[in-house]
């Protein structure tokens, strides 16, 4: 008949360094930032990445390059001015930015995938929804970022142009009211490319077909609309030219300075847009600008699941 055997207790063997340490876990009892720093951090660190700063010097060279670009002509024309005693600076402010419109789109063709292709190409984006901010607030982080980059690219050398302006003792009045139509120019401008960058950029995670995007849609928008505008002014169809105005970035943002800030339109035979017509101009790009806002948070809400 078979002997129940008892029970040991297990014995630890000689080799085993088995511990169990106390590593001083403690709660968080610090301020809790919120939101509203968390979207603020993301503005800041997106702001400072479109120009750059913070990263390599490779990261800079491009963003710095055509922020000197942009600056050296106004400074040029400065310099002509003082040294001439000009009456008046060679370039309206509100002219400045459309005159240099390919060096914008550029610009915006550079940044706006690296504002938020890398995010979707290394799928870091649900992290940023753990922490406590919403899609909203990423949206509105990123686009005001951009907004700000490109405003700051636009309204610099129209300040070079102002202060050379009062350097060379031009009437005080007549360009600050110029300064300040300049102003809102580019900032319209800044708000629309902005969006119309980063609409784009968000479909594809590839930093190179973002860029290649970016500036089809620039170029190719303007091109067509300056071609057909040139075809109805040869054909005297000139009523037809600021309605084709309305389907390229640059001529939008042409069509609402030239109705309602005083500037000289660049449509061919500078037929601009009347008040009635500049108000639809006004509709126009304030929609696009809410759309692409709209398209955003549509595109972020699938990204960030």
């Amino acid at each position: 008949m078979a002997v129940e055997q008892p029970m040991r207790s297990p014995v630890a063997t000689p080799g085993d360094q088995t511990r169990i340490h106390n590593i001083g876990y403690r709660n968080y009892d610090g301020p809790r930032l919120g939101r509203s720093y968390a979207t603020r951090s993301l503005y800041s660190q997106s702001l400072r990445g479109s120009y750059g700063l913070g990263r390599s010097i490779k990261s800079k060279v491009l963003p710095m390059l055509l922020f000197v670009v942009m600056c050296v002509p106004a400074a040029i024309m400065v310099a002509v001015a003082v040294a001439t005693k000009a009456k008046d600076l060679p370039v309206d402010y509100t002219r400045y930015a459309i005159i240099m419109q390919a060096v914008i789109s550029l610009y915006v063709a550079s940044q706006a995938p690296q504002s938020v292709s890398r995010d979707l190409r290394f799928k870091t984006v649900p992290l940023y929804f753990s922490r406590p901010i919403e899609t909203a607030d990423y949206v509105r982080a990123k686009y005001a970022a951009l907004a700000s980059a490109l405003f700051v690219l636009t309204a610099a050398p129209l300040l070079v142009l102002y202060v050379g302006a009062l350097l060379a003792k031009l009437d005080f009045a007549d360009q600050t009211k110029g300064f300040a139509q300049g102003l809102v120019s580019v900032a319209l401008l800044s708000l629309l490319f902005a969006g119309i960058g980063l609409v784009i950029a968000s479909v594809t995670p590839r930093r190179g077909f973002g860029i290649a995007a970016v500036i089809a849609v620039m170029t190719i928008s303007y091109g067509a609309v300056s071609t057909l505008q040139a075809i109805a002014d040869n054909q005297d169809s000139t009523g037809a030219i600021p309605w084709i105005g309305l389907f390229s970035p640059v001529t939008l943002i042409d069509g609402v300075q030239s109705a309602f800030l005083g500037a000289s339109s660049a449509f061919p035979g500078a037929v601009g847009p009347t008040n009635g017509e500049g108000a639809v101009y006004v509709l126009v790009v304030l929609g696009l600008i809410a759309a692409c806002y709209g398209l955003l948070l549509r595109r972020y809400k699938k990204v960030g699941l």
